[in-house]
């Protein structure tokens, strides 16, 4: 029996593009942007910074201006939430990727950081 209730899914990250976005145009026009975003943590375990890779997803018009301004290396926001993607692999095993689909991005940091 399925619980009902409000349920939310909301991720809000800041850290630093692993790499220049990765811009897809398809034939009904609409824009996918990707790009995998690292957010740096204390540890205190092991009294160390450690960093989190994040894979993100911005569609139609956040799509085209992360594919202009995001660059390997440039801070960003991203408020958005998590999905997950599943898909059948070559060798037939079912795949699971998780990936934040933003909402909005905020472009951090100075126009001459990059």
């Amino acid at each position: 029996m399925k619980e009902k209730g409000v349920y939310m899914n909301s991720v809000v990250i800041v850290g630093r593009a692993g790499q220049d976005p990765d811009v897809k145009y398809f034939e009904s026009g609409k824009v996918k942007t990707t790009f995998s975003l690292a957010v740096s943590r204390w540890d205190y375990k092991t009294k160390a910074e450690t960093t989190d890779w994040f894979n993100i997803e911005l569609w139609d018009k956040s799509a085209e201006i992360a594919g202009e301004y995001v660059k390997k290396g440039r801070q960003v926001c991203i408020d958005g939430k998590l999905v997950s993607n599943k898909w059948t692999g070559n060798d037939g095993e079912q795949k699971e990727r998780f990936v934040i689909r933003a909402n909005s991005m905020r472009l951090l940091g100075s126009k001459n950081e990059n």
